[in-house]
């Protein structure tokens, strides 16, 4: 056995800490968004998404440039091919007679001058209607920023637009005598829409109006439904090329076919070309069932759409969104059409 160990009084020393490191100075790290959508949450229980407007939709991406290459190539090809006709038409009247062929280069050269200033009187329509467009959406920017600067641009913008509307003459002396007095943006805006904008929002309604009231009769006296869809298209066409002449529009016919696609898509947006049972509901609400034939009934519903339409194109070529004044609610056109149709069914039942 080995003898005891006699206590001893033994050392320790404290561990040895690892070297601190310098403290990180802070900077900012990259925010990931995660929209967590649970499988038992329905939209359509949302009352605030089924209730809310559409938005507008997204641009479309950028196209290919095929497109433009192949259908500039064939309308070169086309002009080439004409211009031979052409060549060969002329050089055989001048072996037939001289003076034929003299009257057929001042024909061609006529035609070549025509087409020119068409072409030319069609870019320029397009590049006013595209000045209007411009012109709403600087002019909503400069409400919402409320900037005096891009409001004053706005105002002096749309003065030139309306130079030429000698019934705008009063409002555009009026706001140039009180532009100056008003140091927001937004009320300047205003003060315009409702100076100079208020007689052409008149005449506009009242245009909708007799449009709808002109459609509900020919409709309601028409046997064929053929008729009526053919009229309704071309008062809706003759309605929106008046009301965008009314506010400087000015269309050409290539500038007419961008007018309509711009109405047709915001019909689209706004949900108002749809005649339902949204819309059977307000006729019945009105008890218009009643008192109205069925004839009458159809002609109404027709004059409703071409107001939606007429509508529709006042919000599309208006140089400033409605902000100072009502912007017209299609209920009113529906009492108006209403009673009109009404005093139109009772005068043959008074004879």
């Amino acid at each position: 056995m080995t003898p005891p160990r006699k206590p001893a009084a033994f050392r320790i020393d404290p561990p040895e800490e690892a070297p601190k490191s310098p403290p990180r100075k802070p900077r900012a790290l990259p925010r990931e968004t995660a929209v967590v959508m649970p499988s038992e949450i329905d939209v359509f229980d949302d009352p605030i998404v089924v209730d809310a407007d559409p938005p507008l939709p997204l641009p479309s991406r950028r196209r290919s440039w095929l497109g433009p290459i192949f259908f500039g190539s064939l309308g070169l090809l086309i002009s080439l091919a004409l211009g031979l006709w052409v060549d060969r038409l002329v050089r055989e009247l001048f072996d037939r007679s001289e003076w034929l062929g003299w009257l057929a280069a001042l024909a061609a050269a006529l035609s070549l001058v025509a087409a020119i200033v068409v072409f030319a009187r069609e870019m320029w329509a397009l590049a006013r209607l595209s000045s209007v467009e411009v012109l709403r959406a600087d002019a909503q920017a400069a409400i919402e920023s409320d900037d005096p600067n891009a409001a004053r641009q706005v105002v002096d913008r749309l003065t030139t637009l309306m130079v030429d509307r000698p019934e705008t003459a009063s409002g555009r002396r009026t706001l140039d005598e009180l532009r100056n007095d008003i140091v927001d943006g937004a009320n300047l805006i205003r003060l315009a829409e409702t100076e100079i904008l208020t007689g052409l929002d008149e005449r506009a309604t009242t245009m909708v109006l007799n449009a709808a009231k002109r459609v509900s009769m020919v409709t309601a006296v028409s046997p064929r439904a053929l008729v009526d869809i053919g009229y309704v298209i071309f008062e809706s066409g003759r309605l929106i090329r008046r009301i965008a002449e009314l506010y400087g529009g000015r269309p050409g016919t290539l500038g007419f076919f961008r007018l309509a696609r711009g109405v047709l898509s915001h019909l689209a947006v706004t949900g108002s070309i749809a005649a339902g049972d949204s819309f059977v509901q307000q006729i019945v609400g009105h008890g218009l069932a009643a008192r109205l034939s069925a004839k009458l009934g159809e002609g109404v519903v027709n004059g409703m759409m071409t107001a939606r339409i007429g509508l529709a194109a006042i919000d599309t070529v208006r140089p400033l969104p409605f902000v100072a004044r009502k912007r017209p609610g299609i209920g009113e056109f529906l009492s108006a059409l209403a009673s009109f149709a009404q005093s139109k069914g009772d005068k043959p039942a008074a004879g």
